[in-house]
């Protein structure tokens, strides 16, 4: 019941926006079941190891940036399955690349206030951070993979 009333409320947005957040969606669940498999088998979809894509700014992709970022971190919340910083960062990078759009996927580890090692994932487009930069600063990047195209 309470699905159905989840995308009643959806399909009730503009056609654009509904299909942005299937689609986020999709790669949500994807991206979970990479998550699941070793991540020796999961690194080399993810693009260049240890290598970065450029910093400047595309302001013609801004606009798109930011819908994938709310859609992902929208649909993110309503998932049957767990879809935290990593899972967020590899949806968002399929959706650009199936745009044309580079980006770069960071790992980083820290300590949380306990002493024990946690890790967070997010990802960048140029200039603009995609998913997980609310945490970011606390990490050091201890991985990174450019999704470059062309």
């Amino acid at each position: 019941m309470i699905f159905l009333k989840k995308l009643k409320k959806i399909c009730s947005l503009h056609p654009k926006t509904c299909l942005l957040l299937g689609e986020a969606f999709v790669y949500l669940a994807w991206a979970r079941i990479l998550k699941a498999l070793p991540f020796a088998k999961v690194a080399p979809l993810l693009g260049e190891q240890m290598n970065e894509t450029s910093t400047d700014a595309c302001h013609t992709n801004s606009i798109i940036l930011q819908d994938i970022s709310d859609a992902v971190h929208a649909m993110s919340l309503h998932t049957y399955w767990e879809s935290m910083c990593l899972v967020r960062a590899i949806a968002a990078m399929k959706m650009l690349e199936r745009r044309g759009i580079e980006s770069t996927l960071y790992l980083g580890t820290a300590r949380d206030e306990n002493g024990q090692m946690i890790a967070h994932a997010w990802l960048r487009s140029g200039p603009f951070y995609i998913t997980g930069a609310e945490e970011m600063h606390r990490f050091s990047v201890v991985g990174k993979f450019a999704r470059k195209l062309g």
